[in-house]
């Protein structure tokens, strides 16, 4: 891989983060692209969803909306194994999602004045799951379980037809959907999916009808991210993902083995996945390197690995110490970030920015990716500086509800109209004063 050294230098976050290894990827450029798809779904609905699925997949599904019976069928014909590895990963993420629920918050600030937030499920969600080189039924999981635990009324998840499935979602995500009592199913993928999504159809080609959501979540390439930010606004979304990132803090009680392997199952991904390893230790880079030219062969993704592992956007980061270490891990924000250091519980306590954090040897991202109980929807790019993986309270919202009797209005009087006065708003403090006036 790629090696930055950054001994001896004293850089601030500002510049860490140039310094750091990034795929490119020009949103901008793709949003020229997609809007007019995006613009083409909201005047004229389903018929120009199917038009660009002929387009850009190359198959047209029987319908948009996947019929009950043949989600049915998927999960009757599901592998059990499969089935069981699936239900592993809802059991594990649903126990740590029923602990983030929250109840409503009651505060008296004075006497007679009291304050409630409460907290209220998004109405209607729309879940995107990609449908390009892996089969994603995780993604199922990890969209749909925190929306389901936080109440949302209606979930309509949305992924691309296959030509190999009769123009359906493959299988194993309609079963996927079936496990977790998801009915409203469409065969719609990339932006086009977004755009039906955001703004619904009057007619799916059926008779029936869909409503937009209010809130698309879920991962997808370039298209997906640009289409989203598209919609921004008139629906909510989750974040802007970029390609899949792994960054590794190691030193030399890491085991080259283990880290080989954990970078390359991130750049496994997609070309465009960043595999980034930052270390004080001459030797285990060496080593890795070594274990690197062991390991790939013997993987099916050969040329899509190397060419991640290649690519700008990986490398070998070379520190004085671990003390560095972390200040350029911070400076990164990695999707997700992995400890392999002696004391690596206490190294990871001092992590400020990452989606999620891996402590120790036997805490490889990829069982987060599948059934750690975390969530595998995190953000990219270094987003993790000002935001979270999904969760249930991505799904929540806060609302004030504030009540107050007249002796308590009375007690606020003069500050509020003090300062409506300092603001020049006599109005707002004429609205408080003629609930006194004889």
């Amino acid at each position: 891989m790629n090696v930055t050294d950054l001994r001896s230098t004293d850089l601030s976050p500002a510049r860490l983060r140039e310094a750091m290894p990034r795929p490119e990827l020009d949103v901008d450029a793709a949003m020229q692209s997609v809007a007019g798809v995006v613009e083409d779904v909201r005047t004229r609905g389903a018929e120009a969803v199917l038009e660009a699925g002929e387009r850009f997949d190359g198959v047209r599904p029987p319908s948009l909306r996947v019929p009950a019976e043949v989600i049915a069928e998927a999960l009757e014909t599901l592998d059990p194994e499969i089935r069981a590895a699936i239900e592993v990963s809802i059991e594990r993420v649903r126990a740590v999602d029923e602990a983030q629920r929250r109840e409503d918050e009651v505060v008296e600030v004075t006497p007679g004045g009291v304050v409630r937030q409460r907290w209220v499920p998004v109405e209607r969600v729309g879940l995107y799951v990609p449908g390009g080189r892996a089969v994603l039924p995780s993604s199922v999981v990890m969209n749909a379980v925190p929306a389901i635990t936080a109440g949302v009324r209606q979930i309509v998840l949305a992924s691309p037809p296959q030509k190999d499935f009769g123009g359906w979602p493959h299988p194993t995500i309609l079963a996927a959907c079936a496990l977790l009592g998801v009915e409203t199913v469409i065969a719609a993928g990339g932006a086009q999916a977004v755009a039906l999504l955001a703004h619904g159809a009057e007619d799916l080609g059926d008779g029936t009808a869909l409503d937009g959501v209010d809130m698309i979540t879920g991962p997808g390439n370039v298209y997906v991210t640009a289409a989203k930010r598209l919609v921004r606004g008139t629906v909510g979304i989750d974040a802007e993902a970029g390609p899949t990132e792994i960054a590794i803090l190691a030193d030399e009680t890491a085991d080259p083995r283990y880290v080989a392997a954990d970078l390359i199952s991130q750049a496994e991904h997609d070309p465009l996945a960043a595999s980034v390893l930052v270390t004080d230790s001459d030797e285990l880079a060496r080593a890795v390197d070594a274990e690197l030219e062991v390991q790939i062969p013997q993987t099916e993704h050969v040329e899509r690995i190397r060419e991640a592992l290649a690519g700008r956007q990986s490398g070998t980061i070379l520190v004085d110490d671990l003390e560095q270490g972390l200040a350029v891990v911070n400076a990164y924000g990695a999707e997700h970030l992995e400890i392999q250091t002696a004391d690596a519980a206490a190294v990871a306590a001092r992590v400020t920015n990452a989606g999620a954090v891996f402590v120790g040897s036997y805490s490889p991202v990829s069982l987060g990716d599948y059934n750690a109980g975390s969530n595998h929807v995190l953000p990219t790019g270094g987003t993790s500086r000002f935001g979270g993986g999904l969760a249930v309270q991505s799904f929540l919202r806060g609302i004030h509800v504030i009540e107050y009797d007249e002796p308590a209005l009375a007690a606020s009087r003069v500050a509020a109209t003090t300062l409506a006065k300092a603001e020049g708003l006599p109005a707002h403090g004429r609205a408080i004063d003629i609930r006194f006036d004889a």
